[in-house]
């Protein structure tokens, strides 16, 4: 049994440990994205309460955020966008689809039709099958399995609208950051067309746009902090505290009365983006 639980725990150790020794700013990167799902998790969590909240409607064919005004310090989607959105058209040939992929440095670029309509996405992975496919000879046969078939025509296809993946997930340039995020990472999507009500492409939203704008640098968000001093300390006692932030740790030092230094950790713990209060601010 001992033999059994010590092979156990050495089986766990190797689970994880990294491949690679960690490089200086792993820490960092490891907050970064912890703060990005929690936006991500938090933008989900208003997505199902307002879904629930919503009078009963048939369901949809795919995952798309709830439309809202947003507040104060939301930024949309429209703020952080690509324009003007590189793209292809629908009657575009693959061979010259793999070079505009390449000029935009893009694994993926929206296809749109005559009137700008986004009708689907096409892929590297896309053009890959179809030549992976083509070279290696392979062919259905009459009563082949129907995923096989559709690929069978997909992959011998010639232009974009032949290749493509349709219909393509796209997000409304009003919409917040958040709901855009969460709706990226629920379709497991780096890039996103977005579009206007009638489904013209109006610009393309990368997923490091989105993280970029959800989480705050620190100097925005020391500057919040030193607002919630402003409202929570009486003016003799602002002065005395001093803030500093890095990698959305907020470090509180200074004297100030322990119910008036309690009151503002509470506070400051609540702002977005603050990861940790460390409170050393020492009572009168």
């Amino acid at each position: 049994m001992e033999r059994h639980e010590n092979f156990s725990a050495r089986s766990e150790a190797r689970r994880n440990t990294p491949a690679r020794p960690w490089s200086p700013g792993e820490t960092a990167r490891q907050d970064v994205l912890l703060r990005y799902l929690g936006a991500v998790a938090e933008a989900a969590a208003r997505h199902r309460d307002e879904v629930e909240q919503a009078p009963s409607a048939p369901a949809a064919h795919r995952p798309e955020p709830v439309p809202e005004e947003p507040g104060p310090g939301r930024p949309t989607v429209r703020e952080v966008m690509d324009v003007p959105a590189a793209h292809v058209h629908a009657d575009l040939p693959y061979r010259d689809i793999a070079r505009v992929l390449a000029r935009e440095q893009a694994g993926a670029l929206p296809v749109v039709d005559a009137e700008d309509r986004v009708v689907g996405v096409v892929s590297e992975s896309d053009l890959l099958a179809k030549v992976a496919f083509e070279a290696s000879g392979h062919r259905t046969g009459p009563i082949g399995r129907l995923r096989e078939r559709r690929l069978h025509g997909k992959t011998h296809g010639e232009t974009a609208a032949d290749l493509m993946t349709s219909p393509a997930i796209t997000v409304l340039p009003g919409a917040t950051v958040a709901e855009a995020a969460w709706l990226a990472a629920l379709s497991r999507l780096k890039r996103m067309p977005v579009t206007d009500r009638s489904g013209r492409l109006v610009g393309v939203v990368r997923r490091e746009a989105l993280l970029q704008a959800l989480l705050r640098d620190d100097a925005g968000i020391r500057s919040e902090v030193e607002t919630t001093v402003a409202a929570c300390c009486p003016p003799a006692d602002r002065k005395a505290v001093q803030v500093t932030v890095h990698d959305g740790v907020v470090e509180l030092t200074g004297r100030i009365p322990a119910a008036t230094a309690a009151r503002l950790v509470a506070e400051v713990e609540k702002i977005a983006d603050v990861v940790e209060v460390k409170n050393l601010i020492t009572a009168d």
